[in-house]
């Protein structure tokens, strides 16, 4: 099994930063694509960044000029730089990864999620 361990959410201020992680673990022979998405109270899960092996990135609209996507030289853990974060992007986020596995099996895996809380 593939486990996603995701940190560094908290309570901020709006116009502070944070930088979320996740670690993949287990079973994996690469990783495709990792990325962040994000779920607000009474809201659908959305995309907020991705990033590929190759280092190619996409992040929403909302978040454009404040988030930074990054993956480590290994290439299993993915950061997520939040800057001037506003009460909008209070949000559970979660971490993905699209591993590929034994006998090239490529799957979707889901963190437990960390909270982000932006005050006014």
């Amino acid at each position: 099994q593939v486990q996603l361990a995701e940190s560094g959410g908290g309570l901020v201020q709006a116009g502070g930063s944070l930088r979320l992680s996740c670690t993949a673990s287990g079973s994996i022979l690469s990783i495709n694509v990792m990325g962040w998405y994000r779920q607000a109270p009474g809201k659908q899960r959305e995309l907020v960044a991705i990033i590929t092996s190759s280092g190619s990135t996409t992040y929403a609209d909302s978040v454009k000029g404040r988030f930074t996507i990054s993956r480590d030289d290994a290439g299993n853990t993915v950061f997520l730089q939040l800057n001037s974060l506003k009460p909008e992007d209070t949000a559970v986020y979660y971490c993905n990864a699209e591993a590929v596995l034994f006998l090239n099996r490529v799957t979707d895996y889901w963190g437990q999620g960390t909270q982000v809380t932006v005050s006014s």
